[in-house]
């Protein structure tokens, strides 16, 4: 494990992000550019902002449906009850000081040879796109879990109002009833979200349904960072014990949910199809870039987004950059990574409309796990871009320990609050 600290590593992501920032070319007077931006999440609204900080003569437009969003970050504590569903929803008002143009409607398809983006009733000119797409889900790849699926089986994977019906369903399950779990295989958005959902919806058992049990059934044979969350379950809530209130099933085990059963409110899992019923049934189904990603032409045959590792340009359209979710990155799916994205994204299209070279960049990423109250983990890393690559930097990672106080428990909790309001306040502020 690296011996950077904290401190050291604050100072080294502000100097690294900064560093790919300082190449933000001159201002130019010449004709006002075009860049209209898909999709108003954590990296969308950071790109527009980004891109008119650094020149205010173009012209951006963000075009996003919904007039308000839900973080998916910190949506778990709504689930245990620890905030209320509000605290996590925003709206773009913030963006209008920066000169923003927002468009409240569903982009319906991409012309990348004529440079327009379709809307119901109009079309869009630019001159570079940016589409941050986040993610859809692959019906039916669970057998039976279709959009209909989602009224009684929520997958609460996109914050909002299938958040809110996931604690509804837990607030009104009896005491000694099961939720059930149905975590994807891996290269999925938060890959800590599952497990520390799991985590919060046990403190809240644990202060008003004691009897009842969490049971996750993972299509992974790992996850990150295990130990941290095991140490944290059998502290709080007996992990390992008759009396567990969480159960934790791997692949190897029959983990891998393969079909469900709506009506009857049970799951098939692993090569003999075992059944588990449950009270609660919260499935995270397999994912895939956004549906815009496929009208525009920039998806692979896995249907997620190849881009430049230095500019985030499509592979497979030019003019056109991803960012988020969607992109193919080698690097963590998080809020955190979808923002340093969006800052480098936004310098090289700056850059690219006035004929210039970005530095090369570097990226911060950064997660929490809250397992209970007052008690929370941190993980860190840099990355950087070299030899057409980005690769993580050697002895920049950190990882909270296993021997930490309850104090740092406590610290790395009241961090993970802060970090969500500069993440919050970067995008709508």
């Amino acid at each position: 494990m690296s011996k950077i600290n904290r401190r050291n590593f604050i100072k080294l992501t502000t100097s690294a992000i900064a560093a790919s920032m300082v190449s933000f070319p001159s201002i130019s007077i010449a004709a006002t550019k075009k860049v209209v931006i898909i999709g108003g999440g954590a990296g969308g609204t950071v790109a527009a902002k980004t891109i008119r900080m650094a020149d205010p003569t173009i012209e951006v437009t963000l075009i996003e449906e919904n007039k308000h969003y839900y973080t998916g970050f910190m949506s778990n504590e709504v689930l245990s009850g620890q905030r209320p569903i509000e605290s996590i929803k925003f709206n773009y008002e913030g963006l209008s000081k920066y000169g923003i143009k927002m468009l409240y409607e569903k982009a319906l398809g991409i012309d990348p040879i004529a440079k327009k983006v379709k809307l119901a009733e109009k079309i869009i000119d630019y001159d570079r796109l940016i589409v941050s797409p986040g993610i859809e889900f692959k019906w039916n790849a669970i057998t039976g879990y279709d959009k209909k699926a989602v009224e009684k089986m929520p997958h609460a994977w996109k914050a909002g109002s299938q958040t809110a019906l996931l604690r509804q369903q837990i607030k009104a399950m009896k005491n000694g009833g099961t939720v059930i779990i149905a975590v994807p295989e891996k290269d999925f958005p938060c890959p800590l979200g599952p497990y520390e959902r799991a985590s919060q919806i046990a403190y809240y058992f644990k202060q008003h349904k004691p009897n009842s049990k969490i049971i996750i059934l993972d299509a992974n044979q790992n996850f990150f960072p295990r130990p941290l969350f095991i140490q944290g379950w059998e502290k709080f809530y007996g992990f390992g014990t008759e009396n567990s209130l969480i159960e934790w099933i791997p692949l190897e085990e029959g983990g891998k949910v393969v079909s469900v059963d709506v009506e009857g409110m049970s799951v098939y899992a692993g090569e003999f199809e075992d059944e588990f019923t449950g009270d609660v049934i919260n499935v995270i189904p397999p994912q895939r870039a956004g549906e815009i990603a496929f009208q525009g032409g920039l998806v692979n045959e896995q249907g997620w987004c190849p881009v430049n590792n230095k500019t985030f340009e499509s592979r497979l359209q030019k003019d056109i950059h991803v960012i988020g979710d969607a992109c193919t990155i080698k690097m963590p799916k998080s809020a955190q990574i979808a923002n340093s994205q969006a800052k480098v994204c936004a310098a090289a299209v700056v850059a690219g409309l006035q004929d210039k070279e970005i530095a090369d960049p570097s990226f911060k990423s950064l997660c929490y796990g809250l397992i209970a109250k007052d008690y929370g983990f941190s993980s860190a890393n840099l990355y950087q871009f070299e030899a057409g690559k980005i690769k993580p930097v050697k002895g920049a990672d950190i990882l909270s320990s296993l021997d930490a106080s309850l104090e740092e428990r406590k610290r790395d909790t009241v961090a993970a609050y802060r970090w969500f309001e500069k993440m919050t306040g970067e995008m709508f502020g």
